[in-house]
This record gives structure tokens, sequence and C-alpha cells, in this order.
């Protein structure tokens, strides 16, 4: 049985995208992400951070990437709105230092609670399980210090 011309056309084009999808996905898979650059000393000028809105406030990105000593070092601000969570309790296996610049905020470690306020400095061992909540009357805002090692786990503990 002979094909028609348009159909045998259509098979022969779908099958080189069909190829050409395929390898380039390899290709994708294959390819490690880019390296993030080293991190260098340098100011970072709050007022030339823009925040970007979120859901529950606002988010000040500062740096992100590696150090001479830190396999990634990574700094962020959050601003919660009055009774916000910025995400449920999780955990992860980096740590995580938190300075509080403004406000109140209700810490939750490991399923204890307490609060901290401005000038509060909390800290996040690998894997604690752990949350905040804005429990005062205005926004509050924090610095927020990942940081990751050669000895960090590389899975997370459920």
């Amino acid at each position: 049985m002979k094909l028609p011309r348009r159909d045998l056309i259509v098979v022969v084009l779908t099958s080189f995208t069909t190829l050409a999808v395929v390898a380039f996905a390899q290709t994708q898979a294959l390819t490690p992400p880019k390296a993030k650059p080293r991190l260098v000393s340098a100011v970072y000028d709050w007022a030339k951070i823009a925040p970007k809105p979120t859901g529950t406030g606002a988010r000040r990105d500062f740096f992100d990437g590696p150090t001479n000593t830190l396999e990634n070092f990574e700094c962020h601000v959050t601003s919660l709105n009055p009774g916000a969570i910025a995400h449920l309790p999780h955990r992860h296996p980096d740590e995580e230092l938190i300075v509080v610049k403004e406000g109140t905020l209700e810490v939750t470690i490991n399923d204890t609670a307490q609060q901290a306020g401005a000038g509060s400095i909390f800290f996040y061992s690998s894997n604690d399980l752990h949350g905040m909540k804005n429990v005062g009357s205005m926004m509050a805002t924090y610095y927020v210090f990942r940081f990751i090692t050669g000895a960090t786990p590389k899975a997370t503990a459920n």
C-alpha cells in the first residue's frame, strides 16, 4: 500500500521533530546547571535592592552563591504582614541564622514557640523543624542567612 505524499511528509516531519526534541532533552539532561558566581567582598545597599511583593508581604534578595569557604551562602530579607506566616513549618539540611530588623515574630523550633522582637537573633540547626509567624500589629522584617558547607547533609531528614 502506497502512502499519499501528504501523509508521507507528515510522518517524516513528525519523526524529525520527535528526534530533535529527544536530542535536545538529552543534551539538557547532560548539561550541568550554570555555576553561580563566587561571592566577593561587597556592600549591599538596602535602598538599591527592590522588594518583590509576595502573598504575605515582600522579599529582598541580597546575595546567593559560593564563597571561598562555603559551598553556598544566601541572604534575603523577608517582610511579613501582621498575622502572616512565612511558610508552613518545615526542615532542611542547611542551617539558617535569622536577625529580626523590626516587628514581633512567634518562632517555633521543634514544636517549642517563643517570641522574638527587633534585634533578636535565632538559629535553625540542620533538619530542625521550624517556622515563623508575625504576631505583632505592624510589618515584621527579618534577615535570613543560609549556609551550606561540605558537611551539610545532602538529604532532608523526615
